[in-house]
């Protein structure tokens, strides 16, 4: 597997889900790869990555936007409440806001800046209770108050129960999107992204089919 082939069932999956073309935004989730697995992909044309750690990000990205122009970074993993300030300076997107007090910190942040990246709000589908997330029964109240907080939410974004079926989550999402008028979904990894293309995916996050496993014992 490689980026092109991803490229290209990312576009058969839109063809057979009779979307347009482009409707679907390919994140390539480049936590803890190796900087010559990421520079490759970068060469190969490839500008929208996804970090889950802001250190890790903030050590590494800087110097590749001077070098590949047009780079954007989104942050798909859990956002510690004290590293929003960082978060919010570093990344183009956030998807994974998920409680009131995290919502707040970002209000402050952006009306201190002017300026906010674009938010996905992180929904727990399953109710995992050790999965992030706001429940799908206090979503809307929560979409509520971040506009009450006149944060840039643009979409959503969940992770389904690695053991079931992801289809239901998807539509849930998507039906809860539809519903609080967001057009945005983040939706879809490496092993089930056709599926949530088929729901109506907006931004799908692919790393290990792109980038080959990650050796976590290499984090720093």
């Amino acid at each position: 597997m490689g980026l092109q082939d991803i490229q290209a069932r990312i576009a058969a999956a839109v063809r057979a889900a009779g979307r347009a073309e482009g409707s679907v935004s390919l994140i390539a989730v480049s936590k803890v790869q190796p900087p010559e697995r990421v520079a490759a992909i970068l060469a190969e044309g490839q500008r929208l990555f996804g970090e889950n750690y802001v250190q890790e990000a903030a050590g590494k990205w800087p110097a590749w936007r001077v070098q590949f122009p047009g780079v954007a970074v989104h942050m798909i993993g859990p956002l510690q409440t004290n590293k929003a300030k960082q978060a919010v300076e570093l990344f183009e997107a956030i998807h994974t806001l998920d409680r009131p007090s995290l919502a707040t910190k970002l209000a402050s942040l952006a009306q201190a800046r002017g300026a906010s990246p674009n938010l996905f709000v992180q929904v727990n589908t399953g109710a995992e209770p050790q999965k992030a997330g706001v429940l799908p029964e206090a979503l809307d109240a929560f979409v509520a108050e971040t506009r009450r907080l006149d944060l840039p939410v643009v979409g959503l974004m969940c992770i389904p129960p690695e053991q079931e079926d992801p289809a239901p989550h998807f539509a849930l999402l998507a039906e809860m999107a539809a519903r609080n008028g967001l057009a945005g979904l983040s939706m879809g990894m490496s092993s089930d992204f056709e599926a949530a293309i088929a729901a109506g995916a907006t931004h799908v996050r692919v790393g290990s089919a792109i980038f080959g496993a990650r050796d976590y014992g290499a984090k720093a």
